[in-house]
């Protein structure tokens, strides 16, 4: 489940969500995809990340798009 991959606690990079047990943001995944890396190639740089925790990310993101109330953006 998601729930378990993606956590957000306040003390934990002030509250943005991040994969479990770490760090790493869900942003950080998006960026690094933005940016051209291949899920093989944040991988095989972030041992410590596992296929599911970049398939929580973007499925996170996309609830996240989803929702009928988004914040305003500038």
């Amino acid at each position: 489940m998601d729930e378990e991959r993606i956590t957000c606690r306040a003390d934990v990079c002030g509250g943005r969500p991040c994969i479990r047990h770490t760090r790493m943001r869900v942003k950080d995944i998006l960026d690094l995809m933005a940016a051209g890396a291949s899920t093989e190639e944040i991988l095989c740089d972030y041992p410590y990340l596992e296929l599911e925790d970049i398939a929580a990310a973007l499925r996170f993101a996309s609830n996240f798009l989803d929702d009928p109330i988004l914040p305003a953006v500038a």
